[in-house]
């Protein structure tokens, strides 16, 4: 198959999307499948939109153009879009209307965790229900090397996050650096924060650590021994699946995504109970850590996955396009159009 993935892939640290983008990628075209990032092959199997928003760094491609894609060029072409955002994770008041009518050109859509499919079931979206959770990729994050606490030293904790939104977790993050001022709790545990922060905000008592991607982020988390996530309203994160591989269990804000990736390998607090649960974890470390040994979520999985629904999706392919509304085409904005994309092309070719 030819797979086009809606992704303006980056090179070095970038956020969860980029990471997811890459690792599909290099899952697809181990199997055999050619994998491009743009619209402008007219023999693409399948088109996954993963940001269609224009103003995004990371967008290759908006649902507009697939939709042009799909009427003026290539009608055969099976569209997935993947939702792994909404409004409710940065306080804005825009994405969840605009990836509702991007939705329009799938024929299914994937979500990243039941809570942002519920979310969007409830504001409109009525379509096909997939679940594919996140994961990463295990030849970088993994247990190798990782080395749990042995209750001689001090619990060193650890976070990290490309983006620094403060709903990332910077009200939990900051109470436990603030935490660190008492004498009896300095002696006990460490925080690490690797990864950029909110502009103006400085930690007192906490190592910031630039931010890091790869080999080098992985050897960096496992210097630590407990990963703290406060993440607010995560569809899923790719911070806290990193941190989980790498063997250290899960201290987790019970919000969002979150919390189905986390339950079963770590421990569960709310912003009024974080002291307690961070006694109960000290306390039980040895229990948890011997859990996050088995963890499941991994990107050899999520691309397994996706493969699977895009081998079923072209075996079924008939009975996507009969589904579909017929539409009428206006010959002269298909002649305007497709001198544009020529045009497009040529330049791209002389370049």
């Amino acid at each position: 198959m030819k797979i086009s993935i809606g992704t303006n892939i980056k090179d070095g640290p970038w956020g969860g999307g980029n990471l997811f983008a890459i690792n599909l990628r290099d899952f697809l075209i181990s199997k055999g499948h050619i994998v491009v990032n743009d619209l402008n092959h007219e023999d693409i199997d399948i088109i996954l939109i993963t940001e269609p928003r224009k103003t995004s760094e990371s967008s290759a491609f908006t649902d507009h153009d697939v939709e042009k894609y799909k009427k003026y060029v290539n009608n055969e072409t099976l569209i997935v879009h993947r939702i792994n955002e909404c409004d409710e994770r940065k306080g804005t008041n825009y994405v969840n209307k605009y990836l509702i009518q991007a939705n329009r050109v799938a024929d299914e859509t994937v979500y990243v965790s039941k809570w942002i499919m519920d979310l969007y079931f409830d504001q409109g979206i009525r379509s096909t229900k997939n679940i594919i959770y996140a994961g990463a990729n295990s030849e970088v994050f993994n247990q190798e090397k990782f080395s749990p606490w042995n209750r001689k030293e001090k619990l060193r904790i650890v976070t990290h996050h490309w983006g620094g939104n403060w709903n990332k977790g910077f009200e939990i993050y900051s109470y436990l650096d603030n935490m660190l001022d008492d004498k009896k709790w300095k002696e006990l545990i460490s925080f690490m924060y690797i990864g950029n922060l909110p502009k103006k905000f400085q930690f007192k008592n906490t190592k910031v650590v630039k931010p890091l991607s790869g080999y080098k982020l992985a050897e960096k988390i496992k210097e630590n021994h407990l990963y703290l996530t406060g993440s607010i309203n995560e569809p899923s994160g790719n911070h806290h699946i990193e941190g989980a591989q790498c063997g250290l269990p899960l201290l987790y804000l019970e919000s969002g995504g979150t919390t189905e990736y986390c339950r079963e390998y770590g421990l569960g607090y709310k912003k009024n109970n974080f002291d307690e649960k961070l006694k109960l974890m000290i306390k039980d470390y040895e229990e948890y850590e011997n859990k996050v040994k088995n963890y499941p979520y991994n990107s050899k999985k999520m691309s397994e996955d996706y493969l699977k629904l895009f081998e079923l999706m072209k075996k079924n392919h008939s009975s996507y396009l009969e589904s579909r509304k017929v539409e009428n085409i206006n010959l002269f904005f298909k002649y305007l159009y497709l001198k544009k994309r020529k045009l497009r092309q040529d330049r791209k070719t002389a370049l």
